[in-house]
């Protein structure tokens, strides 16, 4: 295993997209500026998608435009498309990331559009990015799994990983975004995949919807992964899946790291905080073991 891991919290985007109860704004800022104070390199904000597609990240702009950008802290945003872009850019934006999936099915639902098409709408993204000197990353999703068509071929999520690193993704994510993987299955559709793509470009992202997340994460950690996707209190969650729960939590995923020697640059106390105090504002118990168990008595 590497000797030090790199984070990248979800939270504010992917954990909250899909809250029913609209956030306010200052909310939502505050929870990345506490987020940068924790240590962590890379925060993905938000998504400048369409409103009417995400009502709940409707203000993007506003949101990125008030944290407080933290010198050495990332802050990835997701774009669909070139409208997408634009609004990331006039923002402020310095680091983008597209999003697919390895399933034709997922695909369909929640973009309505094939892989090939949705690879084809990020084709000038990918240009202007890289004219403009925007790194972009990629997210692979329902590498484990779909709600729709069951088991997903590993060869399908290969090809997809390796169209995007040949089209300009300085790192690729793979997601089992309804969480049901386990262990082997984790390891070996990684080292299919590390076959064909640079295991230095590649990044995990667990749903704990079985509890095997952490499992997950330590298989792949075994095989010489280095970046870990996850969320804050494990926030999240895949609407299009039955009985899916939130993203694996940031707080657990840094106890496990730590405990095996692997450095973070993390302060555990100050991230289990953070999950209480959005646990709180979300009007729920935080979806964290490690955060109840160093809540004070």
């Amino acid at each position: 295993m590497k000797p030090a891991v790199r984070l990248v919290e979800v939270g504010p985007r992917d954990g909250l997209q899909n809250e029913k109860a609209i956030i306010a704004t200052a909310d939502k800022i505050e929870l990345i500026d506490r987020l940068s104070a924790t240590g962590l390199q890379s925060i993905e904000a938000t998504s400048f998608v369409s409103p009417k597609w995400v009502p709940q990240l409707a203000d993007a702009a506003e949101v990125f435009t008030g944290i407080a950008r933290k010198p050495g802290v990332h802050y990835p945003v997701l774009v669909p498309n070139e409208q997408g872009y634009d609004r990331a850019r006039a923002a402020g934006v310095e680091e983008i990331a597209v999003f697919t999936a390895a399933s034709e099915a997922f695909n369909r639902k929640n973009i309505n559009a094939s892989i090939a098409e949705s690879l084809a709408r990020f084709a000038p993204v990918m240009q202007r990015a890289k004219a403009d000197g925007v790194k972009v990353r990629g997210y692979v999703s329902t590498v484990l799994g779909c709600p729709y068509q069951g088991e997903v071929a590993v060869a399908d999520v290969v090809r997809v990983a390796r169209e995007l690193h040949a089209m300009g993704c300085y790192e690729i994510s793979l997601g089992d975004t309804i969480g049901v993987g386990t262990p082997g299955k984790a390891r070996a559709m990684l080292k299919s995949v590390a076959a064909e793509v640079p295991m230095a470009a590649l990044a995990v992202h667990f749903h704990d919807t079985y509890g095997q997340a952490l499992a997950n994460i330590l298989a792949c950690l075994e095989e010489g992964v280095a970046v870990v996707d996850s969320a804050v209190s494990g926030v999240g969650g895949c609407p299009y899946a039955k009985g899916a729960s939130g993203n694996v939590a940031s707080e657990d995923v840094v106890y496990m790291l730590h405990g095996l020697g692997i450095r973070t640059g993390i302060d555990l106390d100050r991230l289990a905080d953070t999950g209480r105090w959005l646990s709180a504002l979300l009007g729920r118990e935080t979806g964290s073991k490690v955060a109840k168990a160093l809540t004070p008595a």
